[in-house]
C-alpha cells in the first residue's frame, strides 16, 4: 500500500483547501444559516474539483473531503461526487455519461443517493427494453436533496435506477447537520437504470469510504480548535494544555482521527488500484461512526463551558460529526454487516478468496 498522493491528487486537495479555507469562515456558515453556500459551489465547480474526481479517483476524493470536514462546508461536495461523478463514470452507459456528466463536473446538475437499501425500501417496475422504469416508495431522508437534481435510488433488489428530483415530491426536512436533506416520495417517477449487477454494491462502498474521508476532516478540525482553545486559555496560572487529563483527552482524539484517516486512505487506494475493498470501506465506516462520535465529543468537551454554546464554530464539528455518525450507521450495525461479508467470503481450492468484498 502507498498511501502518498500523486501530484494531481496533491494539488486536488491543495486547492480544495484553499477555497474552503477562504469561503467557508465561521461569519460566512453563520450567515448561510441552515442553506447550502451557492457561492461556494459555484466556486468548487468552476475551480474544476468536481470534474478532477474522475481523474484523481476515490483517493483524491478523500484528500479533498478531508479538507471540506475542516471547515464543516455546506455544499453537496461528498454526494454529487460520489452518486454522480464516480458513479456514472463506473457505472453509466457511454450514452449516460456523454449525456449526464458534462453538466455534473460543471455543477449545474447536483446529484445525491438514496442509500442504503432499507426495510421495504424502493418498488421498481419491470425494466423496459431501453432501460427505463418508473419507481414508487418513499424515503424519509435524503441528504442533500434540497439541493439535487437528480438522485440515484437503489430498488429493494439492489438495482440503481436515476431520477430527477423535479418529478417526485420532495419535502424539506431538517437534520442534525444542516445538509439541506428532504423526504423522497416517488409516485410512478420515471427512472433509467444505471450499470447492473454489483454496482449498488460498488457505489455504496465508495459512499461509505468518502464520508469516512469527510469524518476525517471533521475529526482533525474539531480538534485543531481544542488544540488552539487548550492551548490559549489560562487556568491557574497556566494554559489547560498543560494537565495531563487533557493532554490525555486530546492525545486519544488524535489517535481516533487517524485511525478514521488511515482505514479510509486504505480502502480508496484498494477501490483505486482495482482491488476488493468492500471489508475496507465497512472498517472505514465503522471507524468514522465509533471513532468519530468520540472525536467530536472530545473537541467539545475541551473547550469547557463554551463547548455548550450553539453559536461557537466547535459546535458545527460537533452536529457534522454526529450526523455522519448516523447516515453511515451504528457500529454495531457495521459490525453485523462485516462480519457477514467476511464469513461470506469462500476459500478457493489455490487458497484465495472466492469473493474480495466489492471488485472495483
Amino acid at each position: 500500500m502507498d498511501f502518498t498522493p500523486t501530484e494531481e491528487q496533491a494539488a486536488v486537495r491543495d486547492l480544495a483547501g484553499q477555497i474552503f479555507g477562504d469561503l467557508s469562515t465561521h461569519e460566512r456558515l453563520t450567515a448561510a444559516g441552515p442553506g447550502s453556500d451557492a457561492e461556494l459551489w459555484k466556486a468548487l465547480c468552476g475551480a474544476g474539483l468536481v470534474a478532477a474526481v474522475e481523474e484523481v479517483g476515490l483517493l483524491g476524493l478523500v484528500l479533498a473531503l478531508e479538507e471540506q470536514g475542516r471547515t464543516t462546508a455546506q455544499v453537496p461536495f461528498a454526494s454529487t461526487c460520489v452518486y454522480g461523478a464516480l458513479a456514472l463514470a463506473a457505472h453509466g452507459s457511454p450514452e449516460q455519461r456523454e449525456r449526464l456528466l458534462p453538466a455534473v463536473r460543471a455543477g449545474g446538475a447536483v446529484v445525491t443517493g438514496a442509500f442504503p437499501v432499507r426495510t421495504g425500501g424502493i418498488r421498481g417496475s419491470e425494466q423496459r427494453a431501453d432501460g427505463t422504469g418508473e419507481l414508487s416508495g418513499v424515503v424519509p431522508v435524503v441528504p442533500w436533496l434540497r439541493d439535487a437534481t437528480h438522485v440515484l435510488v437503489p430498488d429493494a433488489e439492489r438495482a440503481l435506477w436515476l431520477v430527477r428530483v423535479a418529478d417526485c415530491a420532495a419535502e424539506p426536512v431538517e437534520t442534525t447537520a444542516p445538509w439541506s436533506a428532504g423526504r423522497l416520495t416517488l409516485r410512478g417517477v420515471p427512472a433509467e437504470r444505471v450499470g447492473g449487477a454489483g454496482a449498488y454494491e460498488d457505489v455504496l462502498a465508495t459512499a461509505r469510504t468518502a464520508f469516512a474521508g469527510l469524518q476525517a476532516g471533521v475529526c482533525a478540525g474539531s480538534l485543531a480548535r481544542a488544540v488552539r482553545h487548550t492551548t490559549e486559555r489560562e487556568q491557574f496560572g497556566r494554559p489547560l494544555s498543560t494537565n495531563q487529563g487533557v493532554l490525555l483527552r486530546a492525545a486519544d482524539a488524535y489517535m481516533d482521527t487517524e485511525a478514521i484517516r488511515v482505514t479510509a486512505y486504505e480502502a480508496a487506494w484498494r477501490r483505486d488500484e482495482g482491488l476488493g475493498y468492500g471489508t475496507h470501506a465497512l472498517t472505514a465506516a465503522w471507524w468514522a461512526s465509533e471513532a468519530g462520535t468520540r472525536v467530536v465529543h472530545a473537541g467539545q468537551h475541551l473547550h469547557g463551558g463554551l463547548g455548550a454554546d450553539v453559536e461557537h464554530p466547535v459546535h458545527r464539528h460537533f452536529l457534522w460529526g454526529r450526523q455522519l455518525d448516523a447516515y453511515l450507521g451504528c457500529g454495531s450495525e457495521l459490525l453485523v454487516e462485516l462480519g457477514e461479508l467476511i464469513v461470506s467470503e469462500r476459500p478457493c481450492a489455490d487458497g484465495t478468496r472466492a469473493q474480495e468484498g466489492v471488485e472495483a
